[in-house]
């Protein structure tokens, strides 16, 4: 430890690594409140991420494809499994599942707007429909979630695909949370709830126990929308491996996969932090787990968690998902976490300076994204706010497919995992890819060696068993 000009302290050992000043604040807070505490936003602690993956684009080897005068293919088609009506996208990419509640109705609307503007998909997210949004979307998923907030058949009707919400990355074995300040009128009376009220939706849903059951919801939604929508279930990454194995025996069209680092517009800071496995780690057993069950060009993989850029998104790609899902980037498109000169006041209004925001629980978003107050709503400009998030899905795409293409791809869904190379073992052994300059994947190839080893040495047996008996 040092003193206030730069020396060390002669009375101190050290500082401890584990007993932190943030850590020994928690325990104070904790202390004071007698509660777990609550937040919003993505996990805080380091792990195994997608800057640890590098693209090895073609040189010599591979025949690279010209950005000018080359196609690069991104149409998306989820859910053609059983569906008549599959989801055709113009991208890769849609806007995942948050509630009116969690948001403003100008944050939705402004997503429907630009996601539509992009050619792709938007989903209602917990707590039913909100009209504008429904009205703004070309492309509308409509999300079942355990304590069926808002469940109206009429709204199921109307929807281009169905989502079954089971778990997501973030709070894997937890329900949703909303806190009683953004909870008004409006939003209870859509919840059938009190106004004002935390509300914490069930951890599972009340109509199954186990697979058998889900089977039997999934045709009763079938039926309900004659066999026209895709049936898409979400599942929070934790035994990714058993999770889809038993998802895909239920007979979905498409198996949504959210990763640890997914975000939250509200809950417990314990859960976001201690539970579920990196996407990378994730996406590599969702499909072995589908090729195992024989339905790996079956059913469709979508997958969520911690997509930054272009860059993640054609990772995901070339793990193997179909299509990306992407919440919390989105808001930060609508202008989450940014200070604007003459209209927000970070510090002084949530305490913490914009980028260090993750207090969406609270309601007291400065820039009208992640509240329901009248005066913060009126920071978030519909049609300009829908023109940035077009502008981020057109900037992505064309992330993917400049990367695509160095590999030698006309179509963004031709990446692989060749295409990839890990820069540390730990993201190596998640990925299922080689360590940059090698060809070691950690656990595969040693799986491989005894493989090798087995087969030589049971021909080695049998050939001595053959010079015996002659």
């Amino acid at each position: 430890m040092t003193s206030h000009n730069g020396a060390l302290s002669t009375d101190s050992l050290g500082e401890s690594p584990i007993f932190t000043p943030r850590v020994i604040n928690d325990i104070h807070a904790k202390a004071e409140l007698g509660r777990y505490r609550m937040r919003g936003f993505s996990m805080f602690k380091p792990i195994p991420h997608w800057d640890q993956l590098m693209f090895m684009p073609g040189t010599l080897t591979r025949f690279v494809i010209e950005g000018y005068r080359e196609k690069c293919e991104t149409k998306t088609v989820l859910g053609a499994r059983f569906a008549k009506r599959p989801l055709e996208l113009d991208i890769p990419i849609y806007v995942t599942g948050m509630s009116f509640g969690a948001l403003s109705l100008e944050a939705k609307m402004a997503l429907a707007k630009g996601a539509s503007m992009a050619g792709t998909a938007t989903c209602s997210g917990e707590g039913g429909m909100i009209p504008p949004e429904r009205d703004l979307s070309t492309k509308w998923y409509y999300q079942v979630i355990q304590s069926r907030y808002g469940f109206n058949p009429h709204h199921l009707m109307l929807a281009d695909a169905v989502e079954f919400f089971i778990g997501q990355g973030c709070k894997v074995g937890l329900g949703g949370h909303l806190m009683g300040q953004k909870v008004t009128e409006q939003v209870a009376e859509m919840r059938s709830l009190p106004a004002g009220i935390d509300q914490r939706s069930p951890a599972r849903h009340p109509d199954w126990l186990g697979p058998d059951d889900l089977s039997l919801k999934i045709q009763e939604i079938r039926e309900a929308t004659d066999y026209q929508v895709p049936i898409q279930l979400k599942l929070g990454a934790a035994r990714v491996y058993d999770d889809v194995r038993m998802a895909a025996k239920c007979g979905p069209d498409i198996i949504y996969l959210d990763g640890a680092e997914g975000s939250t517009g509200a809950g417990p800071h314990i859960a976001t932090e201690e539970t579920g496995i990196p996407l990378m780690a994730a996406i590599p057993e969702a499909r072995r787990a589908l090729e195992d069950v024989g339905l790996a060009d079956e059913i469709d993989l979508v997958v969520a968690g911690g997509i930054r850029n272009g860059g993640d998104v054609a990772k995901c790609l070339a793990l193997g998902a179909k299509a990306v899902a992407m919440g919390h980037s989105m808001l930060m498109a609508l202008n989450c976490n940014k200070e604007i000169p003459g209209v927000t006041d970070y510090e002084g209004t949530v305490g913490v300076p914009a980028g260090r925001c993750y207090h969406c629980h609270t309601g007291r978003c400065p820039v009208g994204v992640a509240t329901q107050d009248p005066e913060l709503r009126k920071r978030l400009v519909v049609d300009e706010a829908a023109e940035r998030v077009y502008n981020f899905l057109h900037t992505l795409t064309l992330e993917v497919q400049m990367l695509a293409r160095a590999c030698g791809k006309t179509d963004v869904h031709s990446l692989e995992p060749e295409d990839l190379c890990a820069l540390t073992t730990e993201a190596a052994a998640m990925a299922k890819v080689p360590l940059a300059g090698t060809g070691y994947i950690p656990g595969v190839t040693e799986k491989q060696a005894l493989s090798e080893i087995r087969s030589l040495l049971a021909k080695h047996v049998a050939n001595e068993g053959s010079a015996r008996d002659v």
